[in-house]
């Protein structure tokens, strides 16, 4: 066996064991199980997840959006140089209107999740309704003078849908990144980029599923479910043959991570933000707790 494949299939059941542990550690300790709780240790949960929502928005920009962008414009790029001859890169940017594509595609992602959840509710608005939990919450809130902003609960299960599978995509792309390198040195340092944002991710993805009132089971599932993506993606950069790599995928691989970043976006913005800054109390302290999420996330990104 070559060293090379060696250390990749070390690298594909690494990304499952950290990845797995990372999502599960929320979901199987109580103490982050924010509804038992009250006083202190409630506004710690609450705290805690400012920050995983500062890390989704450092994921958002930092990762996912960057990395989308870059591999659109490359792949355009590309494109531009084949249908104009092997020309130089300025001669053909100069030859082309600017447009862009990347911007666009990432903005497509975002209203494609709006438009399906618009006709969810429109089609079944039968399912807004409010469970007996938030009720308490919103009587809770009202006695303090303020109402709550949070999202209807019949949302919640369908933008933390949308939140896992905009991360399965992005998951398997990165997989499928170290699946096509082609020395051990590169295997490595791609797999240690993707594992140091990969654990604060995953770990306020089950956060996340605890918070909304994700059944163990099914959020275990869930878990396991975006666990194997990275291997998946390892998996099916193993039987590329080489060579093959830079054929006519590439731009479909760079359409759908920027599609994926779009819907990360919508649910960072509109699902997790808003739920995790609804509540009045403390907003520097909130502020302080996202803004750590993110400058995290931001200093990963200076070498992964």
């Amino acid at each position: 066996m070559e060293p090379v494949l060696e250390v990749k299939i070390g690298c594909l059941f690494a990304m499952l064991v950290v990845t797995l542990v990372c999502g599960l550690i929320p979901i199987c300790f109580k103490c982050f199980q924010i509804e038992t709780f009250r006083g202190r240790h409630r506004q710690v949960l609450s705290l805690l997840g400012c920050v995983s929502a500062g890390i989704f928005l450092g994921a958002g920009f930092m990762h996912m959006t960057v990395e989308a962008l870059e591999n659109i414009e490359f792949e355009i790029r590309q494109i531009r140089m084949k249908n104009s001859g092997g020309n130089s890169s300025e001669d053909v940017n100069s030859a082309y209107k600017e447009y862009a594509y990347g911007g666009l595609i990432i903005s497509l992602g975002f209203f494609f999740v709006f438009s399906l959840e618009s006709l969810a509710l429109q089609c079944c608005p039968e399912t807004i309704g409010k469970p007996k939990v938030q009720m308490e919450e919103v009587s809770e809130t009202h006695i303090h003078g303020f109402h709550s902003h949070e999202p209807s609960p019949s949302r919640k299960p369908f933008r933390a849908l949308i939140l896992l599978l905009s991360l399965s995509f992005h998951s398997v792309f990165e997989g499928l990144a170290v699946g096509l390198q082609t020395t051990v040195a590169t295997t490595v340092q791609l797999c240690l980029a993707v594992l140091a944002h990969k654990g604060p991710v995953v770990f306020s993805v089950g956060l996340r599923l605890v918070q909304i009132g994700t059944a163990p089971r099914w959020a275990m599932l869930c878990i396991l479910s975006f666990a194997l993506m990275s291997p998946l993606g390892i998996a099916l950069g193993l039987a590329v043959p080489r060579g093959d790599s830079e054929g006519g995928h590439g731009l479909a691989q760079a359409v759908l991570e920027g599609f994926a970043a779009g819907t990360f976006l919508y649910v960072t913005f509109l699902e997790i933000l808003p739920r995790e800054l609804a509540a009045p109390e403390a907003p520097l302290l909130k502020w302080a707790c996202v803004t750590v999420g993110f400058a995290f996330m931001a200093l990963i990104a200076l070498w992964a």
